[in-house]
């Protein structure tokens, strides 16, 4: 018999047969009619017993365990949580199948030492994103798609507890003084976070998760984001020193197509990473990553992405990247490029390459320097030399759409040339089935790539293509 109908099956209802009194064989005056039956327990009911159960055994476990515990061993403390577990429901005269018993363990286990009802959907690796919308209602992004799970917290209380436990080893806090907060989980996944009073449905987390290893050149092919001549060529891009920023929108995969070509910068280089919260996962050895700050309580300590920006001139670095320019400090990520810096990389988000150049005026302005709109767009043109532009389409699939070339500057006018674009061929599947294919022009910086020693077919390039 299955838990929630033992925990039903415990509710007492009246019935005639459990009448204590016994059978009269007299006459007795008209009986009384019988007390209504009493219904059984609703779902709500038998979850709320459930609920208190689990809650209870949760109680009397973090009652027993020692708070000088180190909670980073893992295993041990499972193990010790599990020894106590047993004892405790024996104790309780809790009699539970094997198969309930595992589960009831397990979501004690993710409440103690992990996220609780998340942790289920954070070992899942086919899903993408975590929405928390209050506590009733989570959904998840799955091959691009978004699906309502039946994954609830008990309150508001119960989901706050788990955001603390998020946000608390970062040194981070969220509370109605800073009701909004970024955040990060230990493998790197993305998390946002807003409560009340400027979320009017509860706390809300937004969790973007990275993959447990991270997406390879060959699985971006795989998946049909690239084409093995398009990685070719980035490829040699980075190696020599191609300036390069990648735009797009919201969840195009912007991160994770930055961490593919951070991956191809030579080993011997000193690579400095700047972001609002540490994301890109490099393989290389010489790597220092830096991570903006917020304000304290009293709104003093913040420390900018442009602040770190400057630092990072004078760490000696060989290649700056950052993570994400949103505000001044596309100004001074220009600087590095224009002085000794090559090869630096960022992500922005905008619809298209053109878009991502007139952003890049706007933040450099966001900068406080009064300088003309044609020397911006000069230092601009001079600074960048490849926008990779990708897209999330309406299947939910992410791809590289097209790669343009800067060339300089023509009257007020940056002049671009786009080197790969992307063509869609049509629907299959409800998939879209396209092709990212050369447009047939070569590069202006082809002679950086042939100084560096790196000799790419014209075949790349589109030559011989009909």
């Amino acid at each position: 018999m299955s838990l929630l109908r033992r925990i039903q099956g415990s509710q007492p209802s009246p019935s005639p047969s459990q009448n204590p009194e016994p059978a009269r064989s007299t006459p007795t005056p008209e009986a009384p009619p019988p007390p209504p039956r009493r219904p059984l327990p609703t779902t709500g009911g038998i979850r709320d017993a459930y609920v208190d159960l689990k809650n209870r055994i949760q109680a009397k476990l973090l009652s027993e365990l020692e708070p000088t515990l180190n909670f980073s061993r893992t295993d041990e403390l499972r193990a010790m949580i599990e020894e106590k577990f047993d004892a405790v429901l024996l104790e309780d005269h809790v009699v539970l199948s094997r198969l309930e018993r595992q589960r009831l363990f397990e979501q004690i286990v993710a409440e103690i030492l992990g996220y609780g009802p998340l942790e289920p959907l954070l070992r899942d690796d086919t899903i993408t994103e975590i929405m928390v919308n209050g506590p009733k209602k989570v959904y998840i992004e799955r091959n691009g798609r978004i699906e309502r799970t039946n994954v609830v917290f008990e309150d508001d209380e119960h989901l706050m507890r788990i955001i603390e436990r998020i946000v608390a080893p970062l040194g981070r806090r969220v509370d109605e003084s800073q009701p909004y907060v970024d955040a990060r989980l230990p493998d790197g996944s993305r998390v946002n976070i807003v409560i009340p009073p400027i979320s009017l449905i509860g706390p809300v987390v937004t969790i973007r998760k990275f993959y447990r290893t991270p997406l390879t050149v060959d699985d971006l092919i795989r998946l049909g984001s690239a084409t093995p001549e398009v990685m070719e060529f980035l490829k040699a891009c980075v190696q020599a020193r191609i300036n390069i920023v990648v735009s797009g929108g919201t969840g195009s995969g912007k991160t994770t197509l930055l961490n593919i070509l951070s991956g191809f910068i030579p080993e011997g280089e000193r690579i400095i990473t700047i972001e609002n919260a540490a994301e890109l996962q490099l393989r290389q050895e010489h790597v220092v990553t830096l991570e903006t700050r917020p304000p304290n309580i009293e709104g003093k300590g913040e420390i900018t992405m442009r602040d770190l920006v400057i630092n990072a001139l004078r760490m000696r670095p060989d290649r700056i990247i950052v993570g994400e320019c949103r505000g001044g400090e596309a100004f001074d990520m220009l600087q590095a490029m224009n002085t000794g810096h090559e090869g630096s990389m960022t992500t922005i988000h905008a619809n298209s390459p053109r878009d991502a150049l007139a952003r890049l005026e706007n933040m450099v302005l966001m900068a406080g320097t009064d300088l003309p709109h044609r020397a911006i767009r000069e230092q601009i043109a001079m600074a960048i030399d490849l926008i990779i532009q990708t897209a999330r389409m309406r299947d939910g699939s992410r791809k590289i759409v097209s790669l343009t070339e800067i060339q300089g500057m023509e009257g007020q006018v940056i002049i671009t040339t786009e080197l790969f674009k992307f063509e869609q061929y049509g629907m299959e599947g409800g998939r879209i089935v396209g092709r990212l294919v050369p447009t047939g022009i070569r590069p202006r910086f082809m002679d950086r790539l042939e100084a560096a020693d790196i000799r790419l077919p014209p075949s790349i390039f589109g030559a011989g293509r009909r």
